[in-house]
């Protein structure tokens, strides 16, 4: 941890220009200097239309600002399903089913006599959650802009095909639970 902090503070205090390391120190300062005029373009777009959507949303297909957001159905998918759909159906909604992901992968973890396969599996639900609630924070302007898409919604090839992938070996982590119950209504 120790090594981690003083590589991040060597690329931070000194001007390095190496590949996407100096993408993410300027998407990281322009989130921290743009937090008191209200973010970057991306960001006050985001906010306009979360605050459209309000508690109730404008209704399915009915967001004006999709047409104004860069990339609305990637990175600010968030904010557009909000404006859609409200933030008690469409905010909360999706919030609910990722965390309805987590607590059936954390079943299939507990249930499973496999470790490598209830190690997989968590992993990869974790993996997918945690992008999702990244995702969610960037498009509420809680963290700065990271290009991650939002697993399942957005729009994309190879997320759509790694997440594909994901739920494939999640699901094969839950097939190792089914000869156990079998087991266990024969004794019966």
């Amino acid at each position: 941890m120790i090594v981690f902090g003083g590589l991040i503070a060597i690329v931070w205090n000194n001007d390095i220009e190496f590949g996407r390391i100096a993408t993410m120190k300027s998407r990281v300062e322009s989130f921290v200097e743009s937090s008191d005029d209200g973010g970057t373009f991306q960001n006050q777009q985001a906010k306009i239309a979360i605050a459209r959507g309000s508690y109730i949303g404008n209704g399915p297909g009915k967001s004006r600002q999709k047409n104004v957001l860069p990339s609305p159905y990637a990175d600010f998918i968030y904010a557009i399903i909000i404006e859609e759909y409200g933030s008690i159906i469409g905010g909360m909604g999706l919030i609910a089913l990722y965390l309805l992901l987590l607590y059936r992968s954390f079943r299939i973890v507990l249930r499973t006599d496999n470790s490598m396969a209830a190690l997989m599996a968590i992993g990869l639900c974790l993996s997918l959650v945690i992008q999702a609630f990244i995702n969610m924070g960037v498009a509420v302007n809680i963290l700065p802009v990271t290009g991650l898409a939002l697993p399942i919604v957005s729009r994309g090839g190879t997320s759509i095909l790694f997440t594909s992938i994901a739920f494939g070996i999640i699901l094969s982590a839950s097939r190792t639970i089914y000869p156990q119950r079998e087991q266990a209504n024969e004794e019966d």
